[in-house]
């Protein structure tokens, strides 16, 4: 929890992130993951190896450039609501999730320097597909569901939590409180389809927005997810 109450990121410091996980472990790395969960990866030692030299090369090309980077765990798709299709009891799950956290927390140890600051985000998926919204949760529906993976990431000390691929409000919301709750800054990241909006139709600023509404102006800050620049370059206008 380094960075917890000061992250850089908020600061002034530029961040390199790491470049699509689950991307490229199964389509240039040719593992394979079920369920599309980089969690897999925190199954055995050799596995844990080649996801230390994933992140080492995105460590070098910040420490390069002296700016900051940071590590977003290997957790995108490892709540409670997947471990069945994964294979997993939500013990053996629960216990994956911290793994995830150790294994970053170390690697700051060794490899942070006064340039390069290395924050450390717990990754939160979504409950179902993050491409389709189906089965959408209500607020409270939504903060419930997050909070047991959440606070085991604060437990673990992560430095912030990052909601990726969300794709309606309420979710979005949900993660931002379930973070609020337990103390630790939350990032909320939207996927948005070619024409900038939400699959639910919002667009990018009427979704943060209403998120902002929902939740107290809870979010750090907000990102976009899979999506070209020119898709929602008009959703950024003043």
């Amino acid at each position: 929890m380094k960075y917890r109450n000061q992250l850089p990121q908020l600061n002034g410091k530029a961040l390199l992130t790491d470049g699509g996980l689950e991307t490229t472990l199964v389509f240039l790395d040719e593992i394979d993951l079920p369920g599309f969960a980089a969690i897999h990866m925190l199954t055995s030692e050799e596995k844990m190896a080649h996801l230390e030299r994933y992140f080492e090369q995105y460590v070098a090309l910040a420490r390069a450039h002296q700016i900051g980077f940071l590590f977003e765990s290997a957790t995108w798709r490892s709540s409670h609501g997947w471990a069945e299709e994964l294979g997993y009891t939500t013990a053996e799950l629960d216990e994956l999730n911290r793994g995830a956290i150790r294994l970053l927390v170390g690697m700051r140890e060794k490899l942070e320097t006064q340039d390069t600051p290395m924050v450390i985000s717990g990754c939160v998926g979504p409950r179902g597909d993050g491409y389709v919204a189906n089965d959408k949760m209500t607020v409270a529906e939504a903060t419930g569901y997050h909070s047991q993976q959440i606070q085991l990431f604060e437990e673990a000390g992560v430095d912030c939590v990052s909601a990726l691929t969300m794709n309606y409000v309420e979710e979005a919301a949900g993660v931002a409180l379930a973070a609020k709750a337990a103390g630790v800054p939350s990032v909320v990241s939207f996927t948005v389809e070619t024409d900038g909006r939400l699959i639910t139709g919002d667009s990018l600023g009427q979704a943060i927005m209403r998120v902002d509404a929902l939740t107290d102006d809870a979010p750090a800050y907000y990102m976009v997810n899979c999506a070209h620049p020119t898709h929602f370059a008009g959703s950024l206008e003043p």
